[in-house]
């Protein structure tokens, strides 16, 4: 039998055509799968996304957050309160310490979503509307309990705290209750020393 002397087209084979055929199918339903998508996903509004009220140093306070927005982010960022520092921002250096319900908190590792009702205090809070400070800023002020700042209005919620928490009996008892906020100036002396003047009442 006599082959055909029509020589192939260049470039076309029955192997090329079904893998282009393919390619071609796969891309229309990937394309289609997509627009269906799109339609059935509608837009978020921008008020649809969720609020969060609660007290903040004593005052109401209703925000809009991203799920995933920290506490820390939001006081600084939403709310515009940078007292609270953002140091390690994983719960180790203790900058963001602030008060939740009279306890101390990491407000970089808390959700801002989760403090729905609570008392958050910032070192904002302290001073009384005259502007008098809190005994445990003026014990800070008179004991040298600082150098550079950074840490220290973590230092101060969580210093009220320990007391608070009744973990301020002695000086040992007071560094490991206070161990989560470090100081890179090393004023850990005189920290203990404004703690203890506060707990016997000298402070202020």
């Amino acid at each position: 039998m006599a082959r055909s002397s029509t020589p192939p087209r260049p470039g076309l084979s029955r192997r090329s055509f079904l893998g282009t055929s393919g390619l071609a199918a796969a891309s229309a339903g990937l394309a289609g799968s997509a627009k269906a998508q799109a339609q059935e996903t509608p837009a978020v509004a921008p008020d649809a996304q969720p609020k969060v009220s609660f007290t903040l140093n004593g005052k109401k306070r209703t925000i809009t957050v991203e799920p995933r927005t920290t506490l820390v982010e939001a006081l600084r960022d939403t709310i515009g309160m940078t007292g609270t520092k953002i140091g390690c921002n994983h719960g180790q250096c203790g900058a963001c310490t602030v008060l939740m319900n009279g306890r101390r908190i990491n407000s970089c590792l808390t959700l801002a979503l989760t403090v729905e009702g609570a008392e958050i205090t910032t070192v904002e809070g302290l001073a009384d509307p005259e502007g008098n400070l809190h005994p445990m800023q003026a014990a800070f002020a008179e004991k040298d309990a600082f150098q550079c700042g950074y840490c220290t209005p973590g230092q101060i919620l969580s210093a009220i705290g320990c007391i608070e928490e009744g973990h301020a009996g002695s000086p040992d008892e007071i560094r490991e209750y206070m161990s989560g906020n470090l100081c890179r100036c090393g004023a850990y002396p005189n920290i203990v020393a404004a703690i203890e003047a506060v707990r016997d009442g000298q402070g202020g």
